[in-house]
């Protein structure tokens, strides 16, 4: 007979293994992240794993926080055997780790140890790394400490945003999960003990952090927009304006005037510590993501050459 399960989580990133799970096991029931407002009209909008829960027919749960009575009080009517949660936001608390026969499974998006905490994505881009992965875990009380089930490498390409990652550790995850859990149910398979060696933590990202310092190496720049890119998304200040920066490139150059403006193959451009940061595309306060070229027929006096 097969376990029954109850998923968590909010984000895009959570919803191929909710798809994966559904397809697979019975699953009773979704806790997601309450309705948000959000867009320019501050709409409440619910959370993409809610519009996935509500298609395939599974009934919602949308607690405030976890730790609520009534948050237990549902997870117990539902009786799950087994909590699977990818990307869900909050912490779970010991009662609830210990509720399902089989434990609480976490699909988690770097290589633990490397990167436990709430943005590995955007870390592994932000640092440089030419790997990371999805690491399939049974959760304890830490943040991400928990023994491992097994991992995937995934490799980092250049021109990589943490939109594009994501989308590729999102299916690597859930293909994973259902791979293992098979094993792991059947007691086949058990969970190894993290290596505290190589261990990193990934701190909540802020808005504020995509505010480009061009005291950096340029080289450093085009990591933050890549790993800024869709959120909070990479921006500076133009005409007292935030201009949000989705796409760049670097040129080197040991003369290049920190801060300066100009205008490199058609391309708005801006000095860092050690070159330009070509501007490929941009989005200014208020309009649509456009193509440097195009923002520049209209910022005239962007260069100060």
């Amino acid at each position: 007979m097969l376990p029954k399960v109850v998923f968590m989580g909010s984000p895009e990133f959570a919803l191929p293994t909710l798809k994966a799970l559904a397809e697979h096991y019975p699953v009773v029931g979704v806790v997601t992240q309450p309705d948000r407002p959000a867009g320019r009209g501050n709409m409440l909008t619910p959370p993409p794993v809610k519009v996935l829960a509500q298609q395939l027919g599974i009934e919602v749960f949308q607690p405030e926080k976890l730790r609520n009575p009534e948050a237990m009080e549902k997870l117990r009517t539902w009786s799950p055997d087994l909590i699977v949660v990818a990307a869900f936001g909050q912490i779970l608390r010991q009662a609830v780790l210990d509720l399902p026969q089989f434990g609480c499974i976490n699909v988690h998006a770097s290589l633990l140890p490397r990167w436990r905490g709430a943005s590995p994505i955007q870390a592994a881009i932000l640092h440089g790394d030419i790997v990371t992965g999805v690491t399939i875990m049974k959760m304890d009380a830490g943040i991400d400490t928990g023994p491992i089930l097994a991992q995937r490498e995934v490799a980092i390409q250049p021109d990589d945003t943490a939109g594009s990652l994501s989308d590729r550790l999102a299916e690597e995850g859930a293909n994973l999960l259902i791979e293992v859990l098979p094993e792991y149910l059947t007691g086949r398979l058990h969970p190894k003990p993290q290596p505290e060696e190589g261990a990193t933590y990934a701190k909540m990202l802020t808005k504020e952090e995509g505010h480009l310092n061009f005291e950096e190496s340029v080289h450093q720049l085009v990591n933050r927009v890549r790993a800024y890119h869709p959120w909070p998304s990479a921006y500076t200040f133009w005409n007292g304006q935030m201009l949000k920066i989705h796409r760049a490139q670097a040129v080197q150059d040991s003369q290049a005037t920190l801060g300066k403006r100009k205008v490199i193959e058609g391309y708005p451009a801006i000095g860092a510590s050690d070159g330009w940061l070509v501007l490929l595309e941009v989005q200014p306060a208020g309009k649509r993501a456009m193509d440097g070229k195009d923002f520049l027929r209209g910022a005239r006096s962007w260069s100060e050459e």
